[in-house]
């Protein structure tokens, strides 16, 4: 798979996918978009204004993969705290969670969604057999980029990859072992990331 984004002139990165990288990417991103949920939009026929000021959720997600999505806001991790401050920590971060999560999930639903809209244009408008070539202009690469992180850590929680492990065990897996896909796809995606943080970085 190819793995590196180019700077445009005048801002913005473009990358060249074949078909198949096309419909890879375009699964993880639409998976990653059911994972996450329909963040605060109103259910059919809702009036929006209530969903912008719903609470949302207390309590940290039971899903692995969407608690890395979505921390808690006050849980120092670098050292152990005392039962009160544990407490408090915890009082804190359920009311952060309470007024941010709807519309956290909503944009991060959103910027993964764009990946899939601009995947579709492209594969539509693609020669058959050869390379489509996505052009982001600096405002979509930067959705782009935090949907790419989120793949990135969604995937590494599936694969128990940690902040102290880079996950490069993970590589010397057979190709048996039903894991090696996303393993690939991880390290794949954390290729795209960090090219598309150099052509997004100012010189």
């Amino acid at each position: 798979m190819s793995g590196r984004f180019e700077p445009l002139p005048g801002g913005g990165a473009s990358l060249a996918l074949d078909e198949v990288e096309i419909s890879i990417l375009r699964s993880l991103a639409m998976q990653l978009a059911e994972l996450i949920g329909p963040g605060d939009q109103p259910a059919g026929g809702g009036d929006p204004l209530d969903a912008l000021f719903a609470d949302g959720p207390s309590k940290p997600p039971a899903d692995p993969a969407l608690a890395r999505l979505f921390p808690d806001a006050y849980s120092p991790p670098d050292r152990e705290l005392g039962a009160r401050e544990d407490k408090e920590a915890r009082e804190a971060s359920a009311e952060f969670r309470r007024f941010t999560e709807n519309d956290l999930r909503a944009r991060k639903r959103d910027d993964a969604l764009t990946v899939v809209r601009d995947l579709d244009s492209l594969a539509s408008g693609a020669s058959a057999g050869a390379p489509g070539v996505l052009e982001l202009a600096p405002e979509k690469a930067r959705h782009w980029l935090t949907a790419l992180n989120d793949l990135r850590l969604a995937i590494g929680t599936r694969l128990e990859v940690t902040d102290e492990d880079d996950g490069g065990d993970l590589l010397r897996l057979p190709d048996s072992d039903p894991r090696k896909p996303m393993v690939m796809a991880y390290f794949w995606l954390g290729g795209l990331q960090e090219t598309l943080v150099e052509t997004l970085m100012p010189e």
